[in-house]
């Protein structure tokens, strides 16, 4: 008998997942269930950056990588950390267009549709929105007849999964930062000047616990975020309708009112579009106890914002390990007990990994958002944080005298 395996979601953790077990052509029998009616249904999000011990890696082994090749931009690196008077602390060049090497960003939607498209036909179930999970581990659709016989389900289905509360009763709650996403396409033809800003990589601008970033994507088009802190309510709260292009664009006038006037125009040039968002995480160290037969990997897992860039490269990182905990429990003579305990081993490892990740993660909302007169005061510790992450603790113990002395310097100046 093949090993049953639901998947619940087909974002890339579900499809990565799917795709990296299907091609082990293991005695596996995989669903992959999807509350979308389509893979086109609705806009899917920005930019990824893929690391090379992780999103890369687990690209590799799905043996994904050439075909990925052709959507990735190694010249999108560009890096820019500025105040709200557009003074850089930080100004990294991308590589060259054509290199190969570092960390390639991808759209989303074009990274998803690689990895469905890997997939053999009728995996993928559209149109599958989970309700909720038995005790019998039944799956209980909203539209759809129920489904039973799993030996495991796997919740990749997000920050707001329903399969998680098979395991825990842990929930989203709100991180205090919230905003709006905006849109200017064609930039390099019709907003030259900001698309200079930029340089086809990211812009990250902030000041009292207010933000504007933006970022290239591969269409050709700016992203544009608008992050500060709120209330939760904020949207009812403001005064203004937050899905109006042009109330938005005006709040943002009075928002951002003492904002070097070129950051402000990445607000005020955007298409009439706007989606106001609101930031929730779960909380930093989320763990449960292990439950047979249902796990969760990405999101539905470690959710966080998106201030350290490393939710879609944890998640695939998720998924190689998980994959190969279930490979080595099929060959064991003792499944499926083997296949409970590779689980439970499986989790108790993500548990730290993302721990790490989180605490990186909400350690640059705190220094972006909460540090009184940032990045002017901070910007040492949100460095050595993200360096300590890149390039380990001793060497970042070694530079920590030289990062410190370098801002003694710029301050002074500036």
């Amino acid at each position: 008998m093949p090993l049953k395996i639901a998947i619940i979601g087909a974002g890339p953790a579900g499809c990565m997942l799917g795709r990296l077990l299907t091609k082990r052509s293991l005695d596996l029998e995989i669903t992959i269930f999807e509350s979308e009616d389509s893979i086109n249904f609705r806009s899917q999000g920005g930019t990824l950056d893929l690391h090379v011990k992780t999103g890369q890696r687990a690209l590799k082994e799905a043996g994904l990588y050439v075909e990925f090749l052709k959507y990735a931009r190694f010249d999108s690196e560009a890096m820019t950390f500025a105040d709200k008077n557009l003074l850089c602390y930080l100004k990294l060049s991308g590589n060259k267009e054509g290199s190969t090497t570092g960390r390639p960003e991808i759209d989303r939607p074009e990274l998803r549709r690689l990895l469905y498209e890997s997939l053999p036909q009728d995996v993928v179930q559209w149109g599958h929105k989970l309700s909720h999970i038995g005790s019998d581990h039944t799956l209980h659709f909203v539209n759809k007849p129920s489904q039973t016989g799993f030996d495991l389900i796997v919740g990749a289905d997000g920050g707001w999964s329903k399969v998680r509360p098979t395991v825990t009763q842990a929930r989203p709650f709100y991180s205090g930062i919230a905003g709006q996403a905006f849109r200017i396409p064609e930039a390099q033809i019709k907003e030259p000047e900001l698309y200079k800003l930029v340089n086809r990589g990211s812009l990250f601008a902030w000041s009292d616990g207010k933000s504007i970033m933006a970022q290239y994507m591969g269409d050709g088009s700016l992203s544009i975020g608008t992050w500060q802190v709120r209330s939760e309510d904020w949207q009812k709260e403001c005064g203004y309708d937050v899905h109006d292009p042009k109330t938005s664009k005006e709040a943002c006038l009075r928002d951002y009112s003492d904002w070097d006037s070129r950051l402000v125009a990445f607000t005020q040039r955007a298409e009439d579009y706007v989606e106001p968002r609101n930031l929730y995480m779960l909380p930093v160290g989320h763990r449960w106890e292990h439950a047979q037969g249902v796990t969760l990997v990405g999101d539905a897992a470690h959710l966080m914002t998106p201030f350290a860039g490393e939710g879609v490269n944890l998640a695939f990182e998720d998924c190689i390990k998980l994959a190969d905990a279930i490979t080595q429990s099929i060959s064991a003579s003792t499944f499926p007990s083997e296949l409970d305990r590779r689980i439970k081993e499986f989790e108790e490892d993500m548990f730290v990994r993302a721990l790490k990740t989180m605490q990186l993660t909400y350690g640059n909302l705190q220094s972006m958002f909460l540090t009184p007169g940032s990045p002017r005061n901070g910007i040492e510790r949100l460095l050595l944080r993200v360096g300590e992450d890149e390039l380990g603790r001793w060497l970042t113990l070694v530079l920590t005298p030289f990062v410190y002395a370098y801002y003694f310097v710029f301050k002074m100046i500036w």
